[in-house]
C-alpha cells in the first residue's frame, strides 16, 4: 500500500525543516491520540502513541529519523496483529518566494491473513488527519513568528 498527501505552505524550506524536527511537531503528527516522546538517540527521536481506532484503543511506536536533507523517516514497531512492515517520509521542496511543498508519504504492507483492502480506508483517514495536523501547525506557527 502506498498513500501520499501534499500541502503548501508559504514559509522558507529552512523554517519548515526547523518545525518538522520540533519535539512540538511529532507530538501533534496523531491529533485524536496521545503521543509522547519515550526515547532520543542522536537524529532519531521514538514515540508511543496511545490511540483509539475503529473502537478498539491500541499503541503505536514510531521512530522518526530527521535526515540531512531536511526531510523526516518515520517507522512503525510492527509488533501487531496487523502490520508486516509500515513506514514513510516527510519531505519538503522549496517552490521560490518562502513557499514550500511538504508531502507526506506512507507505504506499508499487511500480513499476510489481512487483506490490504481492509485497512485502506482506516489508513486514508490517518494520512488525512496527519497532513490536516502538520498544516495546520505550520500555519499557526507562521503567524507566531
Amino acid at each position: 500500500m502506498h498513500l501520499t498527501k501534499s500541502f503548501q505552505v508559504m514559509r522558507t524550506r529552512d523554517d519548515v525543516v526547523e518545525l518538522l524536527c520540533s519535539d512540538e511537531t511529532l507530538l501533534g503528527l496523531v491529533p485524536h491520540g496521545h503521543t509522547q516522546i519515550i526515547e532520543r538517540d542522536g537524529d532519531r527521536r521514538t514515540t508511543e502513541t496511545h490511540y483509539q481506532l475503529l473502537g478498539l484503543e491500541g499503541v503505536a511506536v514510531f521512530h522518526f529519523t530527521f535526515l540531512l536533507d531536511g526531510s523526516v523517516r518515520f517507522e512503525k514497531v510492527c509488533g501487531g496483529n496487523v502490520w508486516e512492515r509500515l513506514g514513510g517520509r516527510v519531505s519538503v521542496e522549496e517552490r521560490g518566494d518562502s513557499r514550500c511543498d511538504v508531502e507526506i508519504e506512507i507505504r506499508g504492507g499487511t500480513k499476510s491473513f489481512v487483506p490490504e483492502f481492509t485497512i485502506k480506508a482506516p489508513m486514508e483517514y490517518q494520512i488525512h488527519e496527519m497532513t490536516k495536523a502538520l498544516q495546520e501547525r505550520l500555519n499557526r506557527r507562521l503567524s507566531r513568528h
